[in-house]
This record gives C-alpha cells, structure tokens and sequence, in this order.
C-alpha cells in the first residue's frame, strides 16, 4: 500500500509538473515516450522475441511521431475507431472471454489502442490543463475509490474470471465517487458545458468504460500468463497496468470535447 501511495503520488505530481511547465513539443515528446514505454510492454503479452519486441516498439513510436506531425491529434477519425471498440466490441469480448494470441491480430489491436491515447493527451492539453485534468480526475478518482471501497466492502466479484480481487463494491463505491466528482467540479462552475445532469452523464459513461479498459488489459493478462505488464512502477506493475482505463476514457472524451467545442 506505501509503494503504491508514494509511486501515485510521484505519478500525480510529475503530471502536474508536465502540464504546467513543458512546452508543447516537450509534452508530446513525453506523450510519445510513455505510449513507447505500453507499447513495449503489449509486445511482451503478445509474447514476441526480443528483435521482434523492439522492432513493434520501435514501428509503434515511429506511427505515433507520424500522426503528431501530420496534426491528426485534431481530427476525430483518429480516435473513432477505438471509440468504437471499447463501446460495442470490448464488452462482447470480456462477456464471451475471447481469445486472441495470433501476432499480427495481437499487433494491430495494440496499434488500434495505444496510438490513439498519447494523440488525445496532446489534443486535450492544447485545450487546456482544465480539460486535461477533468478526464483524468474521472480516472483517478474512479480508480481510487474502487481500491479503497472494494478493500473496506468488498464482497461479491465483479468479473471473477477476469479479475478476481475486484468487487462489485468496489464499482458501487467507484460510481459514488464520479458522481460527486461531478457535483463538485459543477459546484465550482468548473465541469463540462451542459450543467450537472449532462456532467453526470459524461462523466458516469467515462466510468464504464474505464472498468471497461482495466478488465480488458487484466483479461489480456490473464491470457499471457503474467500477473503485471511489467515492473516500471513500484505499487503498480507495468504502465499498461497504469493507464488501461485512459486507453478507454480518452478517445471518447476527445471526442466528446470537440463535440462540445
């Protein structure tokens, strides 16, 4: 539990830190480094030798610093299609506990979702730290009122096939905790445009599908035999083990804030 307070804490602050002082093309040379860092750590569930790891890595960063010079951080067909996965394909595939260890079919998918992530981080900055700092209060709170609740309630499992050590309480008191999330930031007139109701709802879809991604990359997991994606983050595992929910959350919350634009 110390290890992985201190590690948030360090994680929360270096962001912080990002988001205020580095210019732009420091920020997304970070984004790119951190996607790198997933992407390295997908090629080992996949699993792949090492040549063919590094070069997935390396192929991975290089369509990455592609789309940020071609400016596709802005265009919404970058991040519908992985929109689309975790809204209609991911549920079927953690319902129907499908399988998937073909290495081309293993490589694409990890294309579809990390490539997306680092683009929407940048986009979202250029809005704003405001912007930026809501999507990933929604993820941090969710996340953490999960631990806390599904360690002091936990009862029932939530996916026991999946992710045994997560509980239905632990959702509940997750749903709880976006929800006030949400009345505050429209109690400080700092929320989304559309007042509380509208706020509720984004922020409540923004959840589901952060359950959505955790499952997801817990499940990939659960196929490759490993406990963490990797060892990078005391307390934590891997940065996979990390930044699965935003996977999830920030294609469809880029999307939603150029909806709103």
């Amino acid at each position: 539990m110390r290890r992985r307070l201190i590690t948030g804490a360090a994680l929360i602050a270096g962001l912080l830190l990002a988001l205020s002082l580095a210019p732009a093309h420091v920020w997304s040379l970070l984004m790119l480094a951190i996607a790198t860092a997933g992407a390295w750590e997908w090629a080992g569930l996949m699993p792949l030798k090492p040549a063919s790891r590094q070069l997935y890595t390396g192929v991975t960063a290089l369509l990455i610093a592609l789309a940020v010079a071609s400016g596709w951080q802005d265009s919404p067909w970058v991040y519908l299609p992985a929109f689309l996965f975790w809204l209609l394909l991911a549920p079927l595939w953690l319902m129907g506990h499908w399988h998937l260890r073909a290495p081309l079919a293993m490589a694409a998918l990890g294309w579809l979702l990390l490539v997306p992530a680092p683009l929407a981080m940048i986009h979202l900055r250029e809005l704003g730290p405001a912007a930026l700092l809501t999507v990933v209060g929604v993820v941090v709170v969710a996340d953490s009122a999960a631990f806390f609740a599904g360690r002091r309630f936990g009862r029932h499992k939530l996916a026991p096939r999946i992710s045994p050590g997560k509980t239905w309480e632990g959702f509940l008191g997750a749903w709880l905790g976006v929800g006030l999330y949400a009345l505050l930031l429209d109690l400080l007139q700092a929320g989304p445009v559309g007042g509380l109701f509208q706020t509720l709802v984004v922020f409540w879809g923004l959840f589901v599908l952060s359950v959505a991604g955790d499952l997801f990359e817990s499940w990939m997991k659960r196929e490759a035999g490993v406990k963490d994606s990797g060892r990078l983050l005391p307390g934590h595992g891997g940065v996979l083990d990390r930044i699965d929910s935003l996977l999830a959350v920030l294609p469809a919350a880029v999307l939603y804030w150029m909806w709103i634009q």
